[in-house]
């Protein structure tokens, strides 16, 4: 059983560690192209089981009562159907992008995070078990928008590339999934010593897990790219101002509604953090004139990892103890 101080030992490091997956996953990569394929096909396991131990941080006692908090499952709606769309609308206009890079921006910005978001967010003091109760309406609402969303953007040719299948089974295997098991064994270790030691084993194994996904996820996405770094970074930046943008709107979001602190950070994270994991699987099924789309999903993973890194420091300083979001154009008070 591993000891607290080795749990903490690894939330401590954990960015270094989660640089050295992706450092791994690149290397493989690019010393062993064949790996491609079966490290794809276990993109939906290890995601499955990173999902898994995600929902079992969160007591599902408490995630009744945050699916009924209405005002913010409102709002965390508005902000990524409404307002997102938006924001990503004005940044794609500004930026001339190839038709399968365009489709991997929209395919990830498009789409809120359901996952990783509900541990950065819990880092920076934010109310998770709200986002635990948003991830199935979030996963549903995404899955009936998305063909709508990529019919407004770029017309119907476009959009019906895209098929249904691979996000209704998505939803059913890294979502409905992961959350009946997390419950089961949440219920199990109410009742008996196994459910304990597996709900401890999981809290451990979190960063770990997280590394391995992004071990895996670079390691079958780096063979795809044959010389077409230019495409990959040319979204960068769209990706980096996406974060920069819904950092402002989410505060200010905070400030309309009057959402506590907890439940305002959590809207923040939500309205920055994107599906590009869970989505992975859709940009995969596209014909092969779309072979760099997963690319550029998967670039927006990593953008966003540096971005949460910063999030979880500023987020707590903007959304303050006091109950109301700090004004953006001042520095921190002193005491």
């Amino acid at each position: 059983m591993p000891t607290p101080a080795s749990v903490a030992a690894l939330e401590r490091h954990q960015v270094a560690i989660y640089l050295g997956g992706l450092g791994a996953g690149a290397a493989v990569g690019l010393a062993w192209p064949g790996a491609a394929d079966p490290l794809e096909r276990a993109i939906y396991p290890v995601l499955g089981v990173l999902l898994y131990a995600t929902f079992l941080q969160v007591p599902f006692t408490e995630v009744a009562g945050a699916f009924r908090d209405r005002r913010f499952l409102g709002t965390v709606l508005v902000l990524n159907f409404v307002v997102v769309p938006l924001v990503v609308a004005g940044l794609t206009a500004v930026v001339s992008l190839e038709r399968a890079v365009l489709l991997g921006v929209l395919l990830t910005l498009l789409t809120p995070c359901i996952d990783y978001v509900i541990v950065f967010s819990r880092l920076a003091g934010a109310d998770s078990e709200r986002l635990v109760a948003a991830a199935p309406l979030l996963m549903l609402a995404q899955v009936l928008a998305l063909p709508v969303l990529l019919w407004l953007f770029v017309g119907s040719e476009l959009a019906d590339v895209v098929e249904a299948g691979p996000f209704v089974e998505a939803f059913g295997l890294l979502i409905v999934l992961p959350l009946a098991l997390a419950w089961a064994t949440q219920a199990l270790a109410d009742r008996r010593r196994a459910g304990v030691v597996v709900s401890r084993a999981m809290t451990a194994a979190m960063v770990p897990l997280m590394a391995l996904t992004l071990l895996v996820v670079v390691g079958s996405q780096v063979p795809t790219l044959d010389g077409r770094y230019g495409e990959i970074a040319a979204v960068v930046p769209v990706y980096a101002a996406f974060l920069v943008v819904m950092a402002v709107l989410g505060v200010a979001a905070v400030r309309l509604t009057g959402l506590d602190v907890g439940r305002g950070r959590a809207l923040v994270f939500s309205g920055a953090t994107r599906n590009s994991l869970v989505v992975l699987p859709l940009a995969l099924a596209l014909p092969a004139a779309y072979a760099v789309t997963p690319a550029v999903v998967v670039t927006q993973t990593l953008v966003e990892l540096v971005g949460m890194l910063v999030y979880v420091r500023l987020v707590p300083w903007l959304v303050s103890e006091r109950g109301a979001p700090r004004p953006l154009s001042r520095g921190p008070r002193r005491p």
